[in-house]
């Protein structure tokens, strides 16, 4: 193989003629001295490239661990918050569950002493709520919210009860007067045989006040208490016989007399329709029966008007 090197000026043509051997040789160092660059550039530019990429970290990396850093601050604090906001729940909560129970326990006592069937109020039974689907899409109530809500309610709970307490002292109140005010007559099956008033005395025969009612009935039938009270006389009266009185404050009393067994000590304490003595005729009497008074602040009344309120 025969090479002619022409210099720039053309005056001057070297050739030079290579052998088999001399070319193959030629050849190989051209491709050592190509990889060899190609290998020494390649390095090169890695070794920019690494350098540049640990610059680069260098400048970026406190910045994101700061950041990082933050982040994780913040999500502490959320977990904290989210954390006391749950203890505010409960807290909240269990006061309203509390109140509520008191409530239920209000409720019935007053159901029961207002004579309201389960029907008509039962704390049990969960009432009836709903109505349409909302067509506008509502966003849900934020934790504050929903505090601030369960406040209100739990005020609103503690100002029922307060009241439905106040309403059960009434309601006390009003049982125990109509317990112990007289109302209705001192026999089941009795009859009215005299009145209150003036009238013929049944021994004497002239005009006198009846200070009571007479109730006539079978030798033995029970004597009943028309109100509760403290028995203040039980045994003998002059002209009343065998007698019962009973005090039952606000100043009433009631006497109950002619009996033919008084069942009742003095200082008992004796309930509405207590059966008290044995209907007879003891005393100034003409038969059978029980002679029946009401009084208040120590003036005799008349006691059919207390008939009505039995």
């Amino acid at each position: 193989m025969q090479l002619f090197l022409i210099s720039a000026t053309r005056k001057k043509i070297l050739s030079v003629t290579l052998g088999t051997t001399s070319l193959a040789v030629y050849l190989v160092l051209s491709l050592f001295c190509s990889f060899f660059l190609f290998y020494a550039g390649s390095q090169y530019s890695q070794d920019l490239t690494r350098d540049s990429i640990k610059k680069m970290y260098t400048q970026v990396a406190p910045f994101w661990s700061q950041e990082l850093l933050i982040q994780q601050n913040t999500l502490s604090e959320i977990q904290n918050d989210a954390s006391k906001n749950l203890d505010a729940l409960a807290t909240r909560l269990s006061k309203l569950q509390a109140h509520v129970m008191r409530l239920d326990a209000l409720g019935s006592r007053l159901a029961s002493m207002a004579d309201i069937s389960e029907i008509d109020f039962d704390v049990e039974s969960v009432p009836g709520l709903g109505g349409p689907k909302p067509i506008n899409a509502r966003s849900s109530m934020k934790v504050s919210d929903f505090l601030s809500a369960l406040e209100t309610l739990d005020a609103k709970v503690q100002d029922r009860s307060e009241k439905l307490a106040a309403m059960e002292s009434m309601l006390i109140d009003r049982t125990l007067q109509s317990q112990t005010i007289p109302a209705g007559r001192p026999t089941k099956n009795g009859w009215v045989s005299s009145l209150f008033g003036k009238r013929t005395d049944p021994i004497t025969g002239k005009i006198e006040f009846h200070d009571g009612v007479d109730y006539a009935g079978k030798d033995g039938s029970s004597i009943l208490a028309v109100a509760s009270g403290i028995i203040t006389w039980s045994g003998v009266r002059y002209g009343y016989g065998n007698m019962v009185e009973i005090s039952h404050g606000n100043g009433y009393h009631t006497r109950y007399a002619h009996n033919k067994k008084n069942v009742v000590f003095v200082g008992q304490k004796v309930d509405k329709g207590q059966v008290i003595g044995l209907m007879g005729s003891t005393g100034r009497s003409t038969g059978t029966h029980v002679h029946f008074e009401v009084i208040h602040n120590g003036r005799a009344v008349n006691p059919q008007k207390y008939n009505s309120l039995n």
